[in-house]
């Protein structure tokens, strides 16, 4: 994440724009105040998609009702992590 501190150089907003296309941007007033310039994915949308397809919801549904728990310790054992 880049900080540009407003009152030491002229940003434009395309400046601004172009940085925060490569990594989030934190955009400092002269105040202090502090903001954040980040690049909106269509993650609203793929979650929209998602929820449409009513292969995979069902799907979803099915496997929500399985009750069954594994404890920790198994769980540690399948990942070989004991």
């Amino acid at each position: 994440m880049k900080t540009i501190t407003l009152s030491k150089k002229s940003y434009t907003l395309e400046d601004a724009l172009t940085l925060a296309s490569q990594d989030n941007v934190v955009l400092e007033t002269l105040d202090g105040r502090k903001f954040i310039l980040a690049e909106v994915d269509d993650f609203a949308k793929e979650v929209t998609l998602v929820r449409q397809n009513d292969e995979l919801m069902a799907l979803l549904a099915e496997r929500s009702k399985k009750t069954e728990r594994l404890p920790q310790s198994q769980v540690k054992s399948l990942l070989g992590l004991d």
